[in-house]
């Protein structure tokens, strides 16, 4: 292997990809745009939506970053976006109920 290759781990090459669109000045998501297999073609995907990308839409606030996921590449964008915020929401949930709330002595009422 050459030294500027990448190594690619076979999850690399075969697990899929969502590029999701975000705006990173008011944290609103626009959701899954796109669902591909390996991490090569979305890290191509990505980089064709930022050329692709309006100035004044870039200058918004509008980004697109990779996130790894257990939908088959090809999958709706519409329903990739329903099953991520299913799945963050499921996450948060759980996070929250794993978080226990601090422990305050009880105030003495005798004072």
């Amino acid at each position: 292997m050459q030294r500027n290759e990448i190594s690619l781990t076979r999850d690399d090459l075969t697990s899929s990809y969502a590029i999701i669109r975000h705006n990173i000045r008011t944290y609103r998501s626009a959701g899954v745009v796109v669902v591909v297999s390996g991490r090569h073609s979305a890290e191509s995907e990505l980089k064709k939506f930022e050329d692709s990308q309006d100035s004044s839409d870039r200058h918004e606030g509008w980004r697109y970053f990779i996130e790894k996921t257990n939908l088959k590449a090809g999958t709706d964008p519409a329903e990739a976006t329903q099953h991520r915020q299913a799945e963050l929401e499921g996450r948060e949930s759980k996070a929250l109920k794993e978080t226990k709330p601090p422990i305050f002595p009880s105030p003495d009422p005798h004072r």
